[in-house]
């Protein structure tokens, strides 16, 4: 659900940039992370926002679509349901039958489509709110934990590229500030940024906000360390040899990043730390599945 929520967000920011971009626009860098299209399908979708919107969030063979995820998340709640709570599985139930609202459908493509996003991603944040005020801080509740924060790190990663390649591409185009601001409503950091950096938009101050402020909470620093904190509580429970190493793989991701030095300027670089750093918490995420939950 964590993927959801940072889904529907970057969706809603590249909907509402489209409108200032109307005759330069393409969904093709979002179409390819929550996608899985054909180059040839790529190129009859990438300018039509109605059929990308559709495509993102209602279709039902894009296994990478919203509607999956949630799909995905209720059967899996389903499954668990003597470790959640009642709460939980309403407001999840409630979320699949919202977006399974042929009317929803029908405003996205048709009607207004920054209103329907905005009402999925209330749900959205009703579920995480749900889960953080009703759940028992148990073995379960950890495990939610670890899952949302390795989610919402790949998701930071992954955004933070897609711009910093954007700005790469033309880094004396005057509009960057603007790609900048896109980038950090896009991470729910706008006004974060504002109050640090009292709106004076670089890309040295956006990256330091994503990558190393500690205190906001989808950077990726911050992210890393709440992992490492809810994993620390599995240690009673852990056989020692996979504790371990589950602890030297996110201690060293975690070092990686807070004593890293990124030259803002250098982009290839920067680029290459950035996807060295996902491919990371892909291991991170494999190995977690291996030792606790016996998949390889």
């Amino acid at each position: 659900m964590e993927r959801t929520n940072g889904m529907l967000q970057v969706i809603l920011t590249r909907y509402i940039s489209s409108q200032d971009n109307a005759g330069d626009f393409s969904w093709s860098s979002l179409l390819e992370i929550y996608g899985e299209l054909t180059d040839e399908e790529m190129k009859s979708m990438e300018t039509s926002s109605p059929r990308a919107l559709h495509y993102m969030i209602f279709d039902q063979n894009n296994s990478a679509s919203v509607y999956n995820n949630i799909m995905f998340s209720r059967e899996n709640a389903r499954g668990i349901q003597d470790h959640i709570n009642k709460e939980v599985w309403q407001c999840l139930n409630d979320y699949y039958h919202l977006i399974r609202d042929d009317n929803m459908r029908k405003e996205i493509t048709k009607a207004d489509p920054v209103s329907t996003i905005g009402q999925l991603i209330k749900n959205g944040l009703l579920f995480t709110g749900t889960i953080d005020n009703t759940m028992t801080r148990d073995e379960g509740f950890t495990f939610v934990n670890i899952g949302k924060f390795l989610e919402r790190t790949v998701h930071s990663l992954d955004i933070t590229r897609i711009k910093m390649i954007e700005i790469s591409s033309r880094p004396e185009d005057a509009g960057t500030a603007m790609k900048l601001r896109y980038l950090l409503y896009s991470l729910f950091g706008f006004e974060v940024y504002l109050k640090i950096f009292k709106g004076n938009f670089t890309t040295k101050n956006a990256l330091e906000l994503i990558l190393y402020n500690p205190d906001f909470p989808h950077s990726v620093l911050y992210s890393l360390e709440r992992l490492y904190k809810y994993f620390s509580r599995l240690r009673a429970e852990s056989l020692a040899e996979n504790y371990e190493h589950m602890e030297f793989l996110i201690g060293k991701t975690m070092n990686n990043i807070k004593y890293s030095n990124m030259n803002e300027s250098d982009f290839n670089t920067l680029d290459s730390f950035l996807f060295q750093t996902r491919q990371e918490l892909i291991e991170i995420s494999a190995a977690f599945s291996k030792y606790y939950f016996g998949n390889t």
